[in-house]
């Protein structure tokens, strides 16, 4: 299945570490970010599930539900959740704060296509790349990204692009390069000039460039 940005993500029903869930029912009408790795016991999936673990009041805080996928079953997920509080320094008598979906038989991994064909398994199948899709609070698909299985992803950049995201849904603003929240926005070039008083009260500066275009216009980040 072929996945594009906008489109309805598609629902389906899974075991987990929390028990069997309904996809979209277990999103609510928040926002939900489902990412998923080759194996349990692996390294660089055990740092990242404690990176995760510890940034689940960032989630919180934008309304997004963390949800991860293993090509293992839900009995081996929750003896490596040992390992990964262990790991990340966890209290090990606290829940796990987020559930990791049993994909042992590879049927979602194929489903979203999340296979990393360059990266062969023990059991000579392709494994699980590290995907990321961002769904938001009408199931459509946001952000799309997909790490080959021998790189680590950086959560950071995930939250700041789930700040972009949220913030241009509500402002008529673009992020440029390298944006953090609170950094200068771009007005987007839909904007008609009759209109920028109205909509930046804090003001719009236009860059002056060589073609004489005044396409790149500057505001404070909006609240």
């Amino acid at each position: 299945m072929s996945l594009n940005l906008g489109d309805p993500f598609p629902n389906f029903t899974a075991d987990t570490t929390i028990g069997p869930i309904d996809f979209h029912q277990w999103i609510g009408d928040g926002w939900a970010i489902l990412f998923s790795h080759p194996a349990d016991y692996t390294p660089v999936c055990t740092t990242e599930l404690a990176a995760v673990a510890k940034l689940v009041p960032e989630f919180t805080k934008r309304n997004v539900k963390p949800i991860a996928l293993s090509c293992d079953t839900v009995e081996s997920h929750r003896g490596w959740i040992e390992d990964i509080k262990a790991y990340g320094q966890l209290a090990a008598a606290d829940p796990f704060p987020f559930p990791i979906i049993d994909d042992s038989k590879r049927e979602l991994a194929v489903k979203l296509n999340m296979l990393d064909r360059d990266e062969i398994g023990s059991a000579g199948l392709p494994l699980t790349c590290r995907a990321v899709f961002v769904i938001d609070a009408g199931k459509k698909l946001r952000l799309s990204i997909l790490y080959p299985a021998t790189t680590g992803r950086n959560f950071a950049e995930i939250l700041r692009t789930i700040d972009s995201i949220q913030l241009t849904d509500k402002r008529r603003v673009a992020t440029p390069a390298d944006w953090m929240p609170g950094d200068s926005c771009m007005v987007q070039p839909t904007v008609p000039a009759d209109q920028l008083a109205t909509l930046f009260p804090a003001g719009v500066d236009s860059v002056t460039l060589p073609s004489g275009k005044q396409y790149l216009r500057k505001t404070e980040c909006p609240n």
